[in-house]
């Protein structure tokens, strides 16, 4: 159970910028009154995304800025309003989006893998540190316990740990307690 109100900016063509803006600030109506978890949805929306945000923080409890490709000021100023920062295998396409996911505060990091995209590929900076690979197949040729080639499965969840505790230089167990934590915490505070 989550809400996931959000912009997307490389999505104009499906709606335009200002009804996204007008229907994003209305969603945060249903975040108090639902007092979900947020999943906020930013694609390439900078400033608007962290303004409207900022303006309605005291309408919910804890978020999360899902599939975060921002830079470091972005990066900074959502911890500052005390979301934490989701990482993908979309963040760490670069070595500066590298060099931002290291700066992310302990506590304020997840590890998402947004199937069925944002797969971590060859071209991907991040992609050397992938040590776990699972045999890919054709859509068509849908094999049980094979993924599907270049759609990213939930398995994958791995490959970004294996990417994140590498590049923030953790062992993998480290790291998989930490964002366990981190998503009890803003999941299931009552437990």
């Amino acid at each position: 159970r989550r809400v996931r109100p959000g912009a997307d900016y490389d999505r104009l063509h499906f709606c335009p910028r200002h009804l996204q803006l007008k229907y994003f600030e209305m969603q945060f109506q249903l975040a108090e009154a639902s007092n979900l978890p947020l999943f906020l949805h930013n694609r390439n929306t900078r400033p608007d995304f962290t303004d409207v945000v900022s303006r309605n923080r005291d309408r919910f409890g804890s978020g999360v800025a899902h599939c975060f490709t921002g830079d470091l000021n972005e990066m900074r100023a959502l911890v500052d309003l005390n979301l934490s920062i989701g990482i993908t295998g979309c963040s760490v396409k670069t070595q500066d989006s590298l060099d931002v996911m290291q700066q992310i505060p302990d506590e304020n990091l997840l590890l998402e893998t947004d199937a069925p995209w944002c797969d971590i590929r060859p071209t991907h900076a991040g992609f050397k540190a992938v040590k776990t690979q699972w045999g890919a197949v054709k859509k068509e040729k849908f094999e049980a316990g094979r993924c599907t080639k270049s759609r990213n499965e939930p398995c994958n969840i791995r490959q970004v740990a294996e990417v994140v505790a590498a590049h923030r230089g953790m062992d993998l167990e480290q790291l998989v307690e930490l964002v366990y934590s981190n998503a009890q915490r803003m999941f299931f505070p009552a437990q």
